[in-house]
C-alpha cells in the first residue's frame, strides 16, 4: 500500500491487506527492538529510527517503557536485534558520580528500563546498535566513563556538538579509524555527521575500541572486541532518511547480524544442544548454587538459558593424588560427595532442571521447558582399585568417566608425566570392559597416546574424548593427533572440541573463529559425524567471545556464517555425542 493512496472502504482495505499477506516475506525478517521514551504517558520514538530499520530490511518493534522486569525479559527473548535510540541525559548516579551543574533533565525510569533491556540483550548475545544516548548508555553499562557536559568538562577547546538545524543536515566531521567495523561499513577517514548532544563518551569501556573521534578528541564511535555491539554518537537515522546510503550500512549491518542470530536462536529452539564437559561442581566448596546467576561461575541455569543450551555434562573432578589405600578411599568418598551435592541441587531446582540419564530424558526435559544435567566423573582415580564402584556410580546416573587426569593412576598412563603402565594397566583393561558392560562411556581426554590406542583396542563400544582439541592446529600434548582422530572416528567415537585457550591456539589474540577452525579440521579429516563441543567451563575453558555458557550460541552463529547446515549443527551440538551414548547404553 503506497503512502497517500489509502482506500476509504473496509472491503477494499481488507482485500489489499489479504493480498499483501499472501505475498509477504516480512515474517522472515528479523525483529529489531527499538527503545522508546515517554511523552505525556505514551511510549514514543521518532519515525526516523523505525524507517531506517525498515529500509535496512528489518522488522521494527517498539519496546514499551515499563518496570516489569519479567515482562521485559520475555520481550527481549523474542528479539533478534536491539537498537538503542537517542534522547535525554543519563543519570550520573549510575556512574557513581554526583550531578554536574550543567546536567539537564534526566529520566531515572527510562535509565533503569533501558539498562535492563541492554543487559538482557547482551547476556543473550543479541546484536546491539547504539545511537547518541544509546552510545553513552552502552559505555556506562560496560564500565566506561562519560562526560556529563562536554563544553565544561573537556580538557581542551571543544567544538560545538549540538546542532540546531534538522537531523538530515551535517554540522561537523569525525575521523573513522582504520581496521574497525565502522570503517568497513562507512569508510575510514573524515566523514561529515550530524550531532545533537552535550553529554558524551569520555573513556571507552573495557572490552571496546574507539572507532571514530571528533576533531576535538571527543569519542564519536566504539565497538566491542568480541560481541556484536557497536555504537555512534551522531544520528545516522536522520541522514539515512535524507538518502545517505553510507549511513544506511550501519542499520544493514545490524539487520544482517540479527538474521544470523535469529537463525542460531531458532536452531537451538528446534534441536537439543549439549556441552559435554564442565567442572562447575569444583565450586561446591564455595557454596555456589547452580540455580542463580553467579559471577564466579561460567555455567549456571540462567547462563544456560541465555545461551540456549539444553544440557551440560557436569563432572565430579578429582585431581590426581597419592594412590595408597587411604588416599584411594578418600577419592571415592569425595566423588560420592560431589555427585550427591549435584543431585541435591538439581532436586532443589527441579522446576527448571532435571537429571538426564539418556537421550530420551534430555528430549523430554526440553519438551517441558527444563534444562538437563548429565553426571560424569573426571579421573578414574574415583573408583580406586574397586571395580564395583563403576556399577554404583552408574546407578547414580554417571554417563561417562574420564579414565585419568593430569597424572598416571591405576587405570592408565596420562598425557602428563612419564609412562608407568605403557598404556592401560591390566586393571585398566578390566575397567574398560566393565564400563562397556554397564553402559558407561569411556572418555579418553587426558590419556596418553598409548592409553588411547589400548582403550580403542579393548573397548567393544565407541569411545569419546569429552574435551580435547586438534594437535595439528595447536601442538599441545592434551590434544589429539590426526591419527588419533581418524582412529576414534573409525571406531564410531566422537571428539568434543575443548575451549581451553592453550588447547586452541598459541596466538595472543583469538576469538570464536578459532574454535570453529578446530571443528572444521575434524570435519575435513573424518566428517561432521565425529565432532562436538566440550567447553571445560569452570575448569579453565573459555576464550574472548565464548567465555561462559551464555556465549556458546556464538559458536552457532559462526558455524552458520561459515555455511554449516541445520543438520550439521544438530550433529555438532550433541547429536554425535548422543549417538555414542545410545550405542554404549544399548548393551545394558
Amino acid at each position: 500500500m503506497e503512502k497517500g493512496n489509502y482506500p476509504t472502504d473496509l472491503d477494499s482495505l481488507f482485500r489489499i491487506i489479504d493480498e499483501e499477506i499472501c505475498c509477504s516475506e516480512d515474517s522472515k525478517k528479523p525483529l529489531i527492538g527499538i527503545t522508546t521514551y515517554t511523552k505525556e504517558g505514551a511510549s514514543c520514538v521518532a519515525n526516523l529510527y523505525v524507517n531506517s530499520v525498515i529500509k535496512a530490511g528489518g522488522s521494527p518493534v517498539l519496546i514499551p517503557l515499563c518496570d516489569d522486569i519479567a515482562l521485559l525479559s520475555g520481550i527481549v527473548a523474542r528479539l533478534d536485534g536491539l537498537l538503542l535510540t537517542g534522547g535525554g541525559d543519563i543519570s550520573p548516579l549510575f556512574l557513581n558520580e554526583e550531578p554536574h551543574p550543567k546536567l539537564q533533565d534526566v529520566d531515572l525510569s527510562r535509565d533503569c528500563w533501558e539498562i535492563a533491556v541492554l543487559r538482557m540483550a547482551s547476556l543473550r548475545q543479541i546484536p546491539i546498535f547504539g545511537i547518541c544516548r544509546g552510545h553513552q548508555l552502552i559505555n556506562a553499562v560496560f564500565g566506561g566513563k562519560n562526560y556529563q557536559d562536554i563544553p565544561s568538562q573537556h580538557l581542551g577547546e571543544a567544538i560545538q556538538h549540538s546542532q540546531k538545524q534538522p537531523r538530515e543536515f551535517v554540522s561537523h566531521t569525525v575521523t573513522v579509524k582504520p581496521n574497525t567495523l565502522l570503517a568497513s561499513l562507512i569508510g575510514e577517514g573524515r566523514i561529515a555527521v550530524n550531532s545533537i548532544h552535550h553529554q558524551g563518551v569520555w573513556e571507552v569501556a573495557p572490552g571496546f575500541i574507539e572507532s571514530a573521534v571528533a576533531p576535538d578528541g571527543v569519542n564519536e564511535g566504539m565497538e566491542s572486541k568480541t560481541a556484536s555491539i557497536f555504537s555512534v554518537q551522531w544520528h545516522p537515522e536522520g541522514l539515512v532518511c535524507a538518502g545517505n546510503k553510507k549511513m544506511l550500512n550501519l542499520f544493514v549491518h545490524l539487520v544482517k547480524e540479527a538474521e544470523i542470530y535469529a537463525r542460531a536462536k531458532n536452531f537451538h529452539l528446534r534441536h537439543v544442544s549439549l556441552d559435554s564437559h564442565c567442572d562447575t561442581p569444583m565450586f561446591f566448596p564455595d557454596k555456589i548454587d547452580i540455580g542463580i546467576r553467579d559471577t564466579r561461575l561460567k555455567v549456571d541455569l540462567p547462563k544456560m538459558r541465555d545461551g540456549q543450551i539444553d544440557a551440560e555434562c557436569m563432572v565430579a573432578y578429582l585431581p590426581q593424588k597419592e594412590r595408597d589405600d587411604v588416599a584411594l578411599e578418600a577419592a571415592t568418598r569425595k566423588a560420592d560427595a560431589i555427585l550427591n551435592e549435584l543431585k541435591r541441587q538439581i532436586s532443589v531446582h527441579q522446576d527448571r532442571v532435571g537429571q538426564a540419564f539418556s537421550r530420551k530424558d534430555l528430549i523430554e526435559l526440553k519438551r517441558v521447558g527444563k534444562k538437563a544435567i548429565f553426571l560424569g566423573i573426571e579421573n578414574g582415580y574415583a573408583i580406586g582399585k574397586d571395580i564395583s564402584n563403576l556399577s554404583r556410580f552408574r546407578d547414580m546416573g554417571v554417563v561417562y568417566m574420564t579414565l585419568c587426569h593430569n597424572g598416571n593412576n591405576d587405570i592408565c598412563d596420562s598425557a602428563s608425566g612419564e609412562p608407568e603402565h605403557n598404556g592401560l594397566s591390566d586393571f585398566g583393561k578390566s575397567v574398560v570392559r566393565e564400563m562397556n558392560r554397564i553402559g558407561m562411556m569411556v572418555d579418553l581426554s587426558h590419556a596418553s597416546e598409548k592409553s588411547f590406542y589400548d582403550a580403542l583396542e579393548v573397548s567393544s563400544a565407541p569411545i569419546i574424548a569429552s574435551h580435547s582439541s586438534c594437535r595439528a592446529i595447536c601442538d599441545h600434548r592434551r590434544n589429539l593427533t590426526d591419527e588419533q582422530i581418524v582412529a576414534l572416528a573409525r571406531h564410531g567415537g566422537v571428539v568434543q572440541i575443548c575451549l581451553y585457550l592453550n588447547f586452541l591456539t598459541s596466538k595472543e589474540n583469538t576469538d570464536v573463529k578459532c574454535i570453529v577452525e578446530h571443528i572444521n579440521h575434524v570435519v575435513k579429516l573424518v566428517g561432521v559425524d565425529y565432532v562436538g563441543i566440550g567447553s571445560d567451563f569452570d575448569g579453565g575453558g573459555g576464550i574472548p567471545g565464548c567465555d561462559a555458557a551464555n556465549e556458546l550460541i556464538n559458536i552457532t552463529k559462526e558455524l552458520i556464517r561459515q555455511g554449516y547446515s541445520e543438520n550439521d549443527l544438530a550433529k555438532i551440538w550433541g547429536g554425535n555425542f548422543l549417538r555414542v551414548m545410545d550405542q554404549v547404553q544399548r548393551v545394558c
